[in-house]
């Protein structure tokens, strides 16, 4: 038994608790969610095919015989290492527990197969984020200039520093409403595909919708939260002028930063997914990284090494050629004189907008598959995931006949 609240049917209606596709809370649990009376099995799922039949809630699974495998039950212990039949694979992913070779090849096949809805989405996002960025770097910051010599009066160091933060907080706000709008529709195209469901732009807009302003507070409520904790150990050895205790600070806040983010790291897509509020949403994401913490740091961290360099190959070539074409070489880049030019403008850009198509999606499905990497070995997902897809008699095994 376990307190998951079931993966809500992309599209359906939201649900706080409250008759929600799961199972009961053991006794002694914290009773911080209300359950219905008449609960459903462990593992029903309300599929988003129409026509389809759920399976009778009096006739759960029967046990996997001893040896059974990977493929013949669900959940996180599985029945044999040493003899382990083929998975069941209905869409980008095997419904059993994941190795980081089928989380990053499960992202990059859902690229592949559903381009259609993924590539116009990121692309759509990266050139709104990239022509923003282009005019604010043409027109705001060329304007802000920030007078190093001693002689500059203060209070025009103040203002040009005040622009300067200004024009930067509007680009990171313009990056950040993108971001978001591409993760909550890339999340809702992923689940979907773990199904081996196609997915339209449309469908995957509608779908999102509904929890925008929930994926806005949860991300805004992370980032306040990163910028409280760096302030709170940072700013009393800035304040006291101790450049040491100010360090110290600052290592002890990006240490407690980066663990709060990985054990937060998935509540976007239980967000999403789960039609769930921002605080459950951080509870789901809790309770699923518990004991899973070093795992889930090391893939986050190796995907987001190989989009850097990924991203690196495709921006750094692109900005070298429109500093040297467009910048006044490599004196007009040194000096910063070339960085505001329309070409070195334009070049860099493009370079962008081709990296944020790659690197968005990647990043996206590996958070959406860790999550339900995480939920197969911690709830028995895969059940859910099988019927929603529609395969037969998956969770039993069939007695042998003949001999």
């Amino acid at each position: 038994m376990n307190d998951s609240p079931g993966w809500a049917t992309p599209g359906s209606s939201p649900s706080d608790g409250e008759g929600s596709h799961g199972t009961q809370p053991p006794a002694g649990g914290s009773g911080d969610s209300k359950w219905s009376a008449e609960q459903p099995p462990p593992g029903q799922w309300s599929s988003p095919t129409p026509g389809q039949t759920p399976p009778n809630p009096q006739q759960p699974p029967a046990a996997p015989q001893p040896g059974a495998g990977w493929g013949a039950q669900g959940g996180g212990n599985p029945g044999g290492w040493g003899n382990q039949p083929q998975a069941v694979k209905p869409g980008v992913i095997p419904l059993r527990p994941l190795g980081i070779g089928e989380i990053l090849d499960g992202a990059v096949t859902t690229m592949r197969k559903h381009w259609r809805a993924v590539l116009p989405i990121t692309l759509a996002v990266a050139v709104v984020v990239q022509v923003a960025s282009v005019l604010l770097q043409k027109y705001a910051f060329g304007d802000v200039v920030l007078d190093q010599s001693s002689d500059a009066p203060l209070d025009e160091q103040i203002d040009a520093l005040g622009s300067l933060v200004g024009v930067s907080a509007v680009d990171g706000f313009i990056q950040l409403i993108g971001a978001i709008v591409a993760t909550a529709m890339l999340t809702m195209i992923f689940s979907r595909a773990v199904l081996g469901h196609a997915s339209s732009i449309g469908t995957a807009w509608r779908e999102a919708r509904p929890q925008l302003a929930r994926l806005f507070g949860l991300t805004l409520l992370l980032g306040l939260g990163s910028a409280l904790v760096f302030a709170v150990l940072v700013l009393p050895g800035v304040l006291a002028g101790q450049a040491a205790l100010a360090a110290l600070g600052g290592l002890i806040a990006l240490g407690l930063i980066v663990w709060l983010w990985i054990k937060f790291s998935l509540a976007s897509p239980a967000l999403m997914l789960e039609q769930a509020t921002v605080r459950k949403s951080l509870v789901r994401s809790s309770k699923l990284v518990k004991g899973s913490w070093w795992r889930i740091f090391g893939i986050t961290l190796l995907t987001g090494i190989i989009t850097t360099f990924v991203a690196g190959l495709i921006v750094l070539p692109l900005t070298l050629v429109g500093g040297l074409a467009f910048g006044g070489g490599l004196e007009g880049m040194a000096d910063g004189t070339g960085t505001t030019s329309w070409g070195y403008l334009i070049s860099t850009a493009i370079g962008g907008i081709i990296a944020l198509a790659i690197t968005m999606p990647i990043q996206s499905g590996v958070t959406v598959l860790l999550y339900v990497d995480q939920r197969i070995r911690r709830e028995a997902l895969d059940l859910e995931l099988a019927r929603a897809a529609g395969i037969e008699n998956y969770g039993t095994t069939t007695p042998p006949t003949g001999g």
